[in-house]
């Protein structure tokens, strides 16, 4: 009971406030699922959160100083010289690929095509990991400000890691290709052949479904992004196929893949903005070209065709010769008459 200037009142029970607060979050869970009316109130919320989300992260970024320090210099300077023995492999590498990438833009310009590569690359350090069971997700320092948005590709240096699901002001949501509301477009780099993968909660792999037995795919098999549906380039590594089960009682197969991606490094990510080029687009223009060809092949051949009739009115006047032939046939009679009265007086 509350009294204000003489008045009571009386304050509604436990279960009272518990049934409309449970009935106002229930509506707008709905709203917000339908709809996605309270994405601004969401985004602005991530900027009241973000202190205590970075207080949260001091402790993990304290352990890694404190290994760091136990570590001493003996580990930096083993690394250091790993390090330094790897990186002529490594440019080694890097000249050969750069051949190869400039032979295959030449190619697709041969084609009428265009390469997509991601005109600019942003790298976002990670905030937090998400701890709801079966869920693989990341906050990352970078939001609206940055010019992110939802559905963009999200890599590291050797492979897809996931893509960015809700956008904030100051910083992002990023669902992994492990989570179990994830699906990808992949095709097997050996052959060509089209999957998808979809997460399954676990950390370190997926699964390629609707594959029958009679599909051609192996163990160690590289998955790359298909390019298919727009979200990620064509041609980044996302898995290799670690274990196939064929069951005899099931349609298709059971195939685990492990991601390339190093999905447990939580130090930071790369955002990219790959370019929008339609392959498609050029395809039609050599069909077009080859159309008006093909309409000047008749135009060509139309004057031989006029010639035809030309040829064919010819025979109308064939009658009048056909009459002319007759007359040296009625002179030879004449001749033969001539000939008879001859033969006579021979007598």
């Amino acid at each position: 009971m509350l009294q204000i200037h003489g008045w009571q009142i009386r304050l509604p029970s436990n279960l009272t406030r518990f049934v409309l607060l449970a009935l106002l979050s229930v509506s707008l869970m709905l709203l917000d699922a339908r709809g996605h009316h309270l994405e601004r109130i969401r985004a602005g919320l991530t900027v009241l959160f973000a202190p205590i989300q970075l207080v949260a992260a001091i402790p993990i970024r304290v352990g890694g100083w404190m290994v760091d320090f136990v570590r001493g210099d003996q580990a930096l300077q083993e690394e250091v010289e790993k390090l330094r023995t790897e990186q002529p492999l490594l440019m080694a590498k890097l000249q050969r690929y750069d051949a190869l990438e400039a032979e295959n833009a030449h190619l697709r310009e041969l084609l009428g095509t265009s390469a997509l590569v991601a005109e600019k690359a942003v790298a976002a350090e990670l905030l937090e990991v998400a701890s709801e069971p079966f869920r693989r997700t990341l906050v990352i320092a970078k939001g609206e400000k940055d010019g992110l948005y939802v559905g963009q590709p999200v890599i590291d240096a050797y492979g897809i890691r996931g893509q960015v699901s809700e956008v904030g002001v100051l910083q992002s949501k990023v669902i992994l290709i492990t989570d179990p509301g994830h699906a990808i477009p992949v095709q097997v780099n050996r052959n060509g052949l089209r999957a998808i993968a979809f997460g399954t909660g676990a950390p370190d792999s997926v699964s390629i479904r609707y594959l029958t037995a009679s599909a051609d795919i192996k163990v160690g098999d590289l998955l790359v992004s298909s390019g298919i549906g727009g979200t990620f380039p064509f041609g980044y590594p996302v898995a290799k196929v670690t274990k196939i089960v064929n069951n005899p009682n099931e349609s298709f197969l059971d195939i685990t893949a492990t991601p390339v991606a190093q999905l447990s490094n939580n130090r930071e990510v790369l955002l990219i903005w790959p370019t929008k080029a339609a392959l498609t687009l050029p395809a039609p223009k050599p069909a077009e070209d080859k159309k008006p060809a093909a309409a000047k092949k008749p135009v060509a051949k139309h004057p031989p065709e006029v010639k035809k009739p030309a040829e064919t009115a010819a025979p109308k006047p064939a009658p009048t010769p056909a009459v002319s032939t007759p007359q040296p046939v009625v002179t030879p009679p004449p001749a033969e008459p001539a000939s008879k009265p001859a033969a006579v007086p021979s007598p």
